[in-house]
C-alpha cells in the first residue's frame, strides 16, 4: 500500500525524522487556512500529491508544466495550487492517462547546501533490511547505479539486532558528513530505520535528503509503501489509504481476496497461483496476444470468488476475450468450472472464453463445462489455450 508524501511526512515527524514543515489542503477552500497554519513568510514549495514519482518534471493535461513549484509569496502559492488542484498530472510513472491531483501540499522552502539519496527496503537476497544511500540525490537512483555505482553505499541490518549505532555513523561518514551535520545525519538515519521497522514498511525513500546552510539534515521528500500482509497490525496506516489513487477494479478485487493488477491488453487472464499467472501472461505474449490483467484467484478459490473475478474482468472495456488457466492442486477443478459456468450465464458472456483445466478433479470439471450448453472453448495445454484465445480475439 502506498501513501502520499504529506502522510509520509506526518509519520516522519511522529518518529523524529527531521523534515521541513508542511500543511496539506484537500479543497480550494482550505488553501488559505493551510498557508496560514504553515506560518511561513518566506518562499513556499507547492506540491501536487499523487502516487507517482517524477512530479516536478510532469505536465498537466492542460499544458501547465510541473507538479512541484517554487512560490516567492503566499499569493503566488495560492495561484499555483489553483492550477494544480483537480488537474490531471502526467509523469513518467503515471502513464499517458495521468493522475488527478486532489490534494496540494505546501511546505517551507529550504536553503539547500547539498542533496543526497537515502532509502530503506528489504534485500530479498540476504533476507535483511538494507539502507541504500548516495551522495547523488535528487536524480534517478537507477541512473546513478548505472553511471556511478561507486557513489552508492549499502548497509545491511540484522533484523534481530536492529540498526546499530556504529552502522548509522558509518553511513553518515561515508556520505561525507562531519561536525553537527554528522550528528544530525546519524539521528535522522536512526529515526528513519525505527519508523521503517515499527510500521512494517516495504520501502522508505527520501530523495532528496538535504543538508542546509545552517547544518540541518532534512528529509525534503518522502515516498513510503507498506507490506499489505502486515496491515492488519496497523489500522492507523490502513486509514491513510487513498482509494482515488487506485484502479477501481483492483479495489473491488481486494474485497474478495483476489490479486488483480490491470494491464493495457485485451485478453483477460483468470489463473490460480502467481507463478502460473505470470507464465500465462508470457505465453499469451509469445503467441502474439496482449494480456489485459494479472489475476490470481489463489489456491482455494470458491465459486463466488470466480464469479466476482469475471465481473471485475468484464468492467474493463478493452477486454475482448478471457483465458482461464487452472492447475488443480488444492484447487478443485470442478469448483472452478461451476464458477465459470455460473458467471458466464449470469453475465450473459458474449466474448470468447477459453478454459484450460488440469489436476485435481479435472474430469468432473471438464464434464461441467461440456454439459453447460455454453460456448466455452476447451484447451488441453497452456500453449493450446494461448493460441486459441489469441486467434479468437484477432
Amino acid at each position: 500500500m502506498n501513501i502520499h508524501e504529506y502522510q509520509a511526512k506526518s509519520l516522519f515527524e511522529k518518529f523524529g525524522v527531521a523534515t521541513p514543515r508542511g500543511v496539506a489542503a484537500r479543497t480550494p477552500a482550505e488553501f488559505e487556512s493551510a498557508l496560514a497554519t504553515l506560518g511561513h513568510e518566506g518562499p513556499i514549495i507547492v506540491k501536487s500529491q499523487i502516487h507517482a514519482g517524477g512530479r516536478g518534471k510532469g505536465t498537466f493535461t492542460d499544458g501547465f508544466k510541473g507538479g512541484v513549484k517554487f512560490a516567492k509569496t503566499k499569493a503566488e502559492a495560492l495561484e499555483l495550487a489553483g492550477k494544480m488542484f483537480n488537474n490531471t498530472l502526467v509523469t513518467a510513472q503515471t502513464g499517458p492517462a495521468g493522475r488527478k491531483v486532489q490534494t496540494v501540499y505546501f511546505t517551507q522552502a529550504c536553503d539547500i547546501k547539498k542533496e543526497y539519496y537515502l532509502a530503506i527496503l528489504l534485500d530479498r537476497v540476504s533476507s535483511r533490511p538494507v539502507i541504500v544511500a548516495s551522495t547523488e540525490g535528487g536524480v534517478e537512483i537507477e541512473k546513478v547505479a548505472h553511471e556511478s555505482p561507486e557513489k552508492i553505499f549499502k548497509i545491511h541490518v540484522d533484523p534481530a539486532m536492529g540498526l546499530q549505532g556504529y552502522q548509522a555513523r558509518e553511513l553518515a561518514f561515508r556520505l561525507g558528513f562531519s561536525g553537527d551535520v554528522f550528528k544530525n545525519a546519524v539521528k535522522l538515519i536512526t529515526a528513519l530505520y525505527q519508523m521503517y521497522w515499527a510500521t512494517d514498511a516495504a520501502m522508505v525513500e527520501v530523495n532528496p535528503l538535504i543538508t542546509t546552510t545552517d547544518n540541518q539534515v532534512l528529509a525534503l521528500d518522502a515516498k513510503v509503501s507498506f507490506d499489505d500482509n502486515s496491515l492488519f497490525r496497523h489500522p492507523d496506516i490502513v486509514a491513510l489509504r487513498d482509494l482515488n489513487e487506485e484502479d477501481s477494479k483492483e479495489i473491488e478485487a481486494s474485497k474478495f481476496n483476489l490479486s488483480y493488477i490491470a494491464l493495457d491488453g485485451n485478453i483477460a487472464c483468470l489463473v490460480n497461483g502467481a507463478g502460473l499467472a505470470m507464465s500465462t501472461m508470457d505465453i499469451i505474449k509469445h503467441y502474439g496476444g496482449s494480456p489485459a490483467n494479472f489475476l490470481d484467484v489463489g489456491g482455494g478459490a470458491s465459486k463466488d470468488q470466480v464469479q466476482a473475478a469475471f465481473k471485475i474482468i468484464l468492467t474493463d472495456p478493452n477486454v475482448k476475450g478471457i483465458l482461464v488457466n487452472i492447475f488443480g492442486g488444492i484447487m478443485d477443478c470442478n469448483t472452478i468450472a461451476i464458477g465459470v459456468v455460473a458467471a458466464a450465464r449470469d453475465l450473459g458472456l458474449k466474448i470468447p472464453l477459453v478454459v484450460r483445466l488440469e489436476g485435481n478433479n479435472v474430469v468432473a470439471g471438464k464434464k461441467t463445462l461440456a454439459e453447460s450448453g455454453l460456448k466455452i472453448e476447451s484447451a488441453t495445454t497452456m500453449a493450446d489455450a494461448a493460441q486459441k484465445i489469441v486467434k479468437l480475439v484477432a
